[in-house]
């Protein structure tokens, strides 16, 4: 024995915390944040046509999907274990106004009659802004090049409407518009409609920050603005105080549940949020968070399931309930 492994015999250690990481079953133990199939939703992009199955660029095992595709995948999220997916969608044809976004045969809400055909089971969510659908890839309606607000509301509330009607279970509104949330649920709650709706949630997109890591999700949902960029409504990257602000007004509108997005690079606005109001809180791990650990992968520089669920779980340790994820399969399978 040498000189240093008997002074390290002899230490007088009351606590040894390697004790309870020495074999997987005793990590397994005492794991404090645990990530389950159960926790995410699988974004899905939506588009015209039949037999469509196009992969994204920047965006490697993601695709444009059409209807019949976007069943067998949300089918087989479902059976990996997986209980919700997010869709977007991609019209055939866009205008100023987006008129596509609430055409009840437009992709997503023929998509939602079609997975809750298949797959009743499956939580059917829908994005709703008007980015995918207008023809300069804003998110609202323009006056010369400003958004107007209260327009922009009057459509998104009938978007939703039209999300409901085909059967969606929840609608994200994503726009970051002031007022939105109340406005989609007074449409919802219409007594026009016999309460038909009034049990459809609302999961707002409460803190969306205005990010350099969307640019992938712009090429799959085709929704790159025309000229200039999304800062006057989207959040400045510096603030947290007025991420709560955000939160609170939206949860007084009626939203059921709230997002931040992005996940990884705000961290610590998930756990702001969910330290000062603890509702439901989803945090959405955004296409460039992913297509960055994509190419580091397939350059040999990570691990790239292992990257995968350290990310994940980080998420969920810093108080996010649901992670939306292009990932979710992958770790859905992983945790198999």
């Amino acid at each position: 024995m040498t000189d240093t492994v008997r002074a390290t015999a002899t230490l007088d250690v009351a606590h040894r915390p390697r004790r309870l990481r020495r074999s997987a079953a005793l990590r397994d133990l005492v794991r404090e944040t645990r990530l389950s199939p159960t926790d995410l939703i699988y974004p899905l992009f939506v588009c015209e046509g039949e037999g469509v199955r196009r992969e994204v660029p920047s965006m490697p095992g993601v695709y444009q999907l059409s209807v019949d595709e976007a069943v067998t995948e949300a089918a087989a999220a479902a059976a990996d274990g997986i209980r919700g997916v997010l869709l977007f969608g991609l019209p055939a044809a866009k205008d100023p106004v987006g008129s596509a976004a609430d055409d009840d045969a437009a992709p997503v809400q023929a998509a939602v009659r079609a997975i809750k055909r298949a797959a009743p089971e499956l939580l059917v969510t829908t994005d709703v802004c008007l980015c995918e659908y207008t023809s300069h890839g804003h998110c609202g309606i323009l006056d010369g090049e400003t958004i107007v607000n209260d327009a922009t509301v009057e459509r998104l509330a009938s978007v939703a409407l039209s999300h409901a009607r085909a059967g969606a279970d929840i609608v994200a509104p994503s726009d970051m518009m002031d007022g939105r949330v109340g406005a989609i649920r007074d449409a919802l709650d219409d007594p026009e409609y016999d309460g038909r709706y009034t049990e459809v949630a609302i999961m707002s997109y409460a803190a969306k920050y205005c990010s350099a890591f969307y640019g992938p999700f712009r090429d799959a949902a085709d929704s790159a603005p025309a000229f200039g960029d999304r800062r006057t409504h989207q959040m400045d990257p510096g603030n947290v105080a007025e991420a709560l602000r955000e939160v609170e007004l939206d949860l007084a509108e009626g939203a059921d549940n709230v997002m931040v997005k992005p996940a990884v690079h705000y961290l610590d606005v998930v756990a702001a949020v969910k330290s000062e109001f603890n509702v439901p809180l989803a945090a959405y791990h955004v296409s460039g968070e992913y297509a960055m650990l994509k190419a580091a992968a397939r350059n040999g520089w990570i691990d790239e399931p292992r990257a995968m669920m350290e990310t994940l779980v980080a998420i969920r340790r810093a108080g996010a309930d649901i992670v939306i994820t292009y990932y979710a399969r992958d770790a859905a399978r992983a945790l198999a």
